[in-house]
C-alpha cells in the first residue's frame, strides 16, 4: 500500500498542530514538511528546539509520518557562494531530523538562472553547471552520512537534473547510497502524446526503480500546465500500478494545487489507490 500525503505549506495556518491536522482531516498520513510552516525561512540559519518539539508532538499525535524535509537550494547556482550558503543552511536542517524523527532531506539539483532555483536556463546543460552540481552535492552527501540522512532529488525538466537518464547519471558518478530519488511523472514532460507520457513513467520507475523513495502527485493539462491531480492528462492509475509492479511502497505526497482543492485531491487518489492495490 502507498502511504498519501501532501506538502504541509499546503495548508496555511497560524499554529503548525492546525495545519497538519488539516492534512489529517483529509485523509492525508504522510507530510513533506517545510520551515515555511513553522514562520521561518524554508532554509533558516537557526531553528529554536521548541518548534521542532512541537512539531513533532503535533506529528505524533495526529499519527502522521514525515516523508521528508524540503532542503532546497540552487545546487548548481552560478555564484559558488551562494552554493556554500545553502549547504551551511541544509546542515541547520539536518540537525533538526532527529527530533523530527525525519531521514530524508529533499534538495533541487538547481539551475544556472541566479534568481530562481525551479527556472530553466540554456546553460544548465553545460559541463560546468553539471560539475558544479555534483561538487555541490558531494558535500551534501557527506552531511547526510554525517547525520545518517538520505537526500532526495527529483528529476525536473527546468533543472541541470532534468530527466531519467541524468538522474542516473548523478547516481552513477555519485556512487553512494545516500542519495535517494522523488519521482513526479508530471516532471518528465510538458506536451506530450498519451503513449509518450506511459512510456517516460515506465523508464523511469524501471530504471531508477531500486533508489525510488518518494513518489509526487501534480498534473499537467493539455496545454502542459501545472494542475491538481485528476485534472489533468497524467495516467495516475497507470503510475500507480508501474510503482506497485516494481514491489515500491512509497508515499505519494501530492502538491501543487490549492487547500480548497485537497478534499477533491484526496478523494481521487484513494480511488486511484483502491483500484492499484
Amino acid at each position: 500500500m502507498i502511504t498519501l500525503g501532501i506538502f504541509a505549506k499546503t495548508f496555511e495556518r497560524d499554529a503548525v498542530g492546525e495545519a497538519l491536522a488539516a492534512a489529517q482531516s483529509f485523509g492525508f498520513k504522510a507530510i513533506q514538511f517545510n520551515m515555511s510552516c513553522v514562520g521561518l525561512s524554508p532554509m533558516p540559519d537557526e531553528i529554536p528546539p521548541a518548534l521542532l518539539q512541537q512539531t513533532r508532538m503535533s506529528m505524533d499525535s495526529l499519527g502522521l509520518e514525515m516523508a521528508g524535509l524540503s532542503a532546497t537550494f540552487n545546487m548548481c547556482h552560478p555564484d559558488k557562494k551562494m552554493r556554500l550558503d545553502g549547504l551551511q543552511r541544509m546542515e541547520v536542517l539536518a540537525q533538526s531530523c532527529l527530533t523530527l524523527n525525519n531521514s530524508l532531506l529533499t534538495l533541487c539539483t538547481g539551475t544556472r538562472d541566479p534568481n530562481d532555483k525551479w527556472k530553466y536556463h540554456p546553460d544548465n546543460s553545460s559541463p560546468q553547471a553539471w560539475l558544479d552540481m555534483c561538487r555541490t552535492m558531494e558535500k551534501a552527501i557527506v552531511l547526510a552520512e554525517q547525520y545518517q540522512l538520505f537526500l532526495g532529488i527529483e528529476p525536473e525538466l527546468a533543472n541541470v537534473v532534468s530527466n531519467t537518464a541524468k538522474a542516473q547519471q548523478l547516481l552513477s558518478e555519485m556512487a553512494t547510497d545516500r542519495i535517494r530519488i522523488i519521482l513526479d511523472p508530471a516532471n518528465l514532460f510538458e506536451q506530450e502524446s498519451a503513449q509518450e507520457v506511459r512510456y517516460r513513467i515506465a523508464e523511469a520507475v524501471d530504471v531508477l526503480g531500486p533508489f525510488i523513495s518518494m513518489a509526487h502527485a501534480k498534473d499537467r493539462s493539455s496545454d502542459g500546465q501545472f494542475v491538481a491531480p485528476g485534472k489533468g492528462v497524467i495516467p495516475f492509475d497507470y503510475f500507480l500500478a508501474q510503482l506497485n509492479e516494481a514491489d515500491l511502497h512509497v508515499p505519494l505526497v501530492a502538491h501543487g494545487f490549492s487547500e480548497t482543492e485537497a478534499p477533491l485531491v484526496a478523494h481521487f487518489l484513494k480511488n486511484v489507490e483502491q483500484i492499484n492495490y
